[in-house]
């Protein structure tokens, strides 16, 4: 079983940046595909980017195309979210998911596809 911790999150102006990190406990993180998720207040949870198991393939939502960026480095147990030109409308808890990759390497953007989730992170962005 897999143990997720996000950080990086914070208060920051439109127009910046930040790289939110998803720290995972165990040995065997690297046959997890990782997705990114967030949830706005008063809003459902939704999808944003998951990356495969070797960091090959990445799916991203088509509204989080162009300014977010997922990575992983799987020496260091974690994977990145990296978000430039932050808008208000960014303000969520952002959180991370990992699910054990299948032979086929299958990116799913279903909340219930992913078992294990960290606790948030959250994420202001101020106008």
């Amino acid at each position: 079983q897999v143990q997720l911790v996000e950080s990086g999150g914070g208060l920051v102006q439109a127009g910046g940046s930040l790289r939110l990190s998803c720290a995972a406990s165990g040995p065997t993180f690297r046959v997890y595909t990782v997705g990114w998720f967030r949830q706005a207040p008063g809003k459902e949870r939704e999808f944003v980017v998951a990356i495969t198991r070797s960091g090959g393939t990445t799916a991203y939502a088509d509204s989080m195309k162009g300014r977010f960026t997922v990575s992983r480095d799987n020496a260091e147990n974690t994977v990145y979210l990296q978000i430039d030109s932050l808008k208000p409308e960014d303000t969520a808890v952002y959180y991370c998911a990992a699910r054990m990759s299948d032979i086929w390497d299958i990116v799913p953007r279903g909340t219930n596809s992913y078992p294990y989730w960290g606790q948030g992170t959250q994420v202001t962005v101020s106008s």
